[in-house]
């Protein structure tokens, strides 16, 4: 494999699709050697079959705001892989949506499924939609015209939408309610649905937990524990709430989150009445995180800036991709960082990454890192074909055991001679073995 000759493919056949270019091309650096030992790979074409989705429905979403005006958006659904199971991968509603990020999304989505040990191949939707400002009525709307067009290629068995940034529980009732309605039937092909619908203990929680479980089993690596750490956050919406939690019943102490407009510093970090708060002021359909300091006037809030220039023990972006940049890595570096961990989806960029492994800190990939969200989705579809639910410490203890078996894979094909464990390294060759073994298995198709 030539990673350079087909990255300059890709570029040529899809110009300007950065975050995607970007996402294949830490896959394939990865990967190189492994793949290169196997020839069976090279003669059945894996790689230029990967990198390529099995197909894109791009489709017009035409509905009425509240003043009766008619309003356009554009939809997707990207369908990359379904080699180990049906498409997985969540619908993100917003203004940033366009098919580069969700290409990056997609393809990420194969490895960090096959990771988690279930059946579940990658995908990924959305919309250039904004639900901020608007109300239930025109959401609804949107959902409902959104899914008339997305329904013909879904389904339980074949792929399984969920939430993402901008799609949440009301989101998810409003596209299976129409869903249902089209379909004429009740099948669990969106995860994410309410508790008294069939939706999962703690899929809210989930990524934010599964990350914090997969940083505990770093940690324990080295010896170490959550107690007593400094933690660097940024975001403030349910992944941020999610890892908040988590980390602070760890005995670890949250000081950061943050928003577009800055961050917020609390050097006494955060509590249960201020991790609640993080839920109501996200509630309050409001992007920025300045009014935390209203509320906990002893807390500090920086505009403009973000939060890796606080010294801490631990970042964890959990905001978006490309959040933490080189100087920023840098800069943590500088002020003794000891983890880094991706709990956004490629919430570092490249330079970033390369001065954290440079320096031979423990660095956790998104895709091995935040698998604890489409983790328990998966364990919801379970639920749903089975007929039944589990209980709250049940759906836990079975992510406990997901996040644990990513380490344990990451562990594997990531340590490197000296003994450090690259993650980057492991969780993709991991994924990669995986997926391509089973398309091996199924012939050109």
């Amino acid at each position: 494999m030539n990673v350079q000759e087909i990255l300059t493919n890709l570029e040529t056949k899809h110009p300007g699709e950065k975050e995607y270019l970007q996402a294949v091309h830490e896959v394939l650096e990865s990967i190189e050697t492994i793949y290169n030992e196997n020839p069976q790979y090279e003669s059945a074409k894996i790689i230029e079959r990967l990198v390529e989705p099995d197909r894109i429905l791009t489709f017009r979403v035409s509905w009425v705001d509240d003043e009766g005006n008619v309003q356009v958006n554009l939809g997707h659904r990207v369908q990359f892989n379904n080699a180990i199971g049906p498409y997985k991968g969540g619908i993100r509603l917003h203004p940033s949506v366009n098919l580069s990020i969700l290409k990056f999304l997609g393809f990420e989505q194969i490895f960090k499924n096959a990771l988690t040990t279930l059946p579940m191949g990658g995908g990924k939707g959305g919309s250039d939609f904004n639900p901020k400002g608007k109300s239930d009525a025109e959401i609804m709307r949107f959902c409902q015209a959104f899914m008339l067009e997305l329904w013909r290629i879904i389904g339980p068995s074949t792929d399984v939408p969920a939430g993402d940034i901008g799609t949440g529980g009301r989101e998810i009732g409003f596209m299976y309610g129409m869903y249902k309605k089209l379909q004429h039937e009740n099948a669990g092909v969106l995860t994410g649905k309410g508790l008294n619908w069939g939706g999962s203990l703690i899929r809210p929680e989930a990524t934010g937990y599964g990350a914090t479980y997969f940083t505990n089993e770093m940690l324990k690596t080295q010896n170490d524990s959550f107690e007593g750490k400094t933690v660097c956050l940024s975001g403030f919406g349910n992944v941020t709430w999610g890892v908040a939690l988590k980390v602070t019943e760890l005995g670890g102490k949250v000081i950061t989150i943050s928003g577009p407009d800055g961050y917020v510093y609390d050097e006494k970090g955060l509590d249960e009445e201020k991790i609640d708060y993080l839920l109501a002021l996200r509630a309050s359909n409001n992007d920025i995180v300045s009014p935390y300091i209203e509320e906990f006037p002893e807390a500090k809030f920086i505009p403009g800036k973000k939060p890796w220039e606080v010294p801490c023990d631990i970042a964890m972006p959990s905001a978006i991709q490309n959040e933490l940049n080189g100087d920023d890595a840098k800069q943590l570096v500088f002020n003794g960082v000891k983890y880094v961990i991706e709990v956004s989806n490629m919430g570092c960029t490249p330079d970033a990454i390369d001065i954290i492994l440079k320096n031979k800190l423990p660095f956790a990939p998104g895709k091995a890192a935040n698998a604890g969200g489409v983790g328990v989705s998966g364990l919801e579809m379970s639920q749903n074909a089975m007929k039944l639910n589990w209980t709250k410490d049940e759906v836990d203890a079975k992510l406990h055991q997901i996040m644990s078996s990513i380490h344990i894979a990451c562990e594997k094909y990531g340590t490197e001679d000296d003994g450090y464990v690259n993650y980057v390294k492991g969780a993709n060759i991991a994924g990669f073995i995986k997926v391509a073994d089973a398309m091996l298995d199924q012939g050109i198709v």
